[in-house]
């Protein structure tokens, strides 16, 4: 991790942003030692639940047993896909299967799951940090931000500044954590990499604060977003007059 680009960015953070929550960002790693290994949990521990800690500046590592969720070891990488997915995300198996009914039917579940790409954990770990608290041995792969709607929009506005194409965000559907890691780490490999905006899975909700969603982007986009901050609209009227209603929100719920 560059220090110097680590600084530049909370500077311009703390000043364009006035108080707003820090991202976290995660890479996967081979390495012991890099974070406190996430002792296993007995319950079923939504990952987004977990992260809250990340985001209040302790360091977290998770490896496959570390994860409660069996969802969460999906979308983190570390397993396939689970039995009897189509049922949970449909009505369920009555006396087995708990339906959320996200999706009206099993088959329309099935066939939605097919549509996702595969994914497999690239290394045994993987390390979440609040920005500040990288130093000169991490290489984060992703940025994650938990925003409300102000910061959100500019984050979208950012990421869209030098950009021609008109979907250079997206909303893929899937669980919080597959939009944190799953999709964004995907993006990262791709030529034009697109951010993500995340968190709509009901089921995490419950773990944050009613006005946050998330915004998560590779580094190598998150670079360019960075360069252009201070030419772009973040130094307008417009954005000014937003500055005070960002500076008054929570900044971890």
């Amino acid at each position: 991790m560059n220090i110097k680009f680590r600084e530049d960015f909370i500077a311009l953070w703390k000043k364009l942003f006035r108080g707003a929550e820090l991202p976290i960002s995660f890479y996967y790693t081979n390495e012991e030692g890099h974070a406190e290994l996430v002792k296993p949990s007995k319950d079923n521990r939504c990952v987004i639940a977990a992260l809250t800690q990340a985001r209040r500046g302790r360091a977290l590592c998770f490896d496959e047993e570390s994860i409660g969720c069996p969802g969460g070891k999906r979308y983190l990488g570390f397993r396939e896909t689970e039995p009897d997915i189509e049922y949970l995300l449909a009505a369920g198996i009555p006396g087995k299967v708990e339906g959320e009914r996200y999706k009206k039917t099993t088959k329309i579940a099935a066939e939605t799951i097919k549509l996702e790409p595969p994914f497999k954990a690239p290394a045994r770990f993987i390390i979440f940090k609040r920005w500040d608290l990288l130093n000169s041995s991490d290489e984060p792969e992703v940025v994650i931000f938990f925003a409300q709607p102000d910061v959100l929009s500019s984050l979208f506005t950012l990421a869209n500044f030098d950009e021609i194409e008109i979907n250079k965000v997206f909303t893929p559907w899937g669980s919080g954590c597959s939009s944190i890691v799953q999709y964004p780490v995907q993006e990262k490999d791709s030529i034009s990499p697109r951010a993500v905006i995340g968190l709509f899975d009901i089921s995490a909700r419950r773990h944050i604060s009613e006005n946050l969603l998330t915004f998560s982007v590779s580094m190598h986009k998150f670079k360019s977003m960075v360069r252009n901050m201070e030419e772009s609209f973040l130094n307008t009227k417009s954005w000014k007059a937003l500055q005070k209603r960002v500076q008054e929100s929570p900044i971890i719920a």
